[in-house]
């Protein structure tokens, strides 16, 4: 089964979940200030679920390229969306500031 270490905490899915449901089912704060209410609830169009990760991962989507494409967010920073990515590998996680997690600052990282 793989691991996913996100917010100092280790987490186990079955190969091909989603990766926003498993971060929400166990209890991961996923989304920054309000987008915790206002967000897209998992169709791609929003981008408040991005989140920097180091592992193997899918591919991206058309959905998930074309939203991490337009601003506030940039196809080169290493961000990808939660919940366009099937979970198959072991993943670490990196949640950053602004609405949308697309800020510098890191909120929290897979140790803590």
């Amino acid at each position: 089964m793989p691991t996913i270490r996100a917010q100092g905490r280790t987490l186990t899915c079955h190969p091909g979940e989603n990766l926003r449901r498993v971060l929400l089912r166990e209890g991961v704060d996923l989304y920054n200030g309000t987008a915790r209410q206002i967000n897209c609830r998992g169709i791609g169009t929003c981008g408040t679920c991005a989140v920097a990760l180091q592992g193997e991962r899918s591919d991206r989507n058309w959905k998930e390229t074309g939203r991490l494409s337009l601003p506030p967010h940039h196809l080169h920073n290493n961000r990808r969306l939660a919940c366009q990515i099937r979970v198959h590998d072991d993943l670490d996680l990196t949640k950053y500031d602004g609405f949308w997690g697309q800020g510098d600052r890191p909120l929290w990282t897979p140790e803590a």
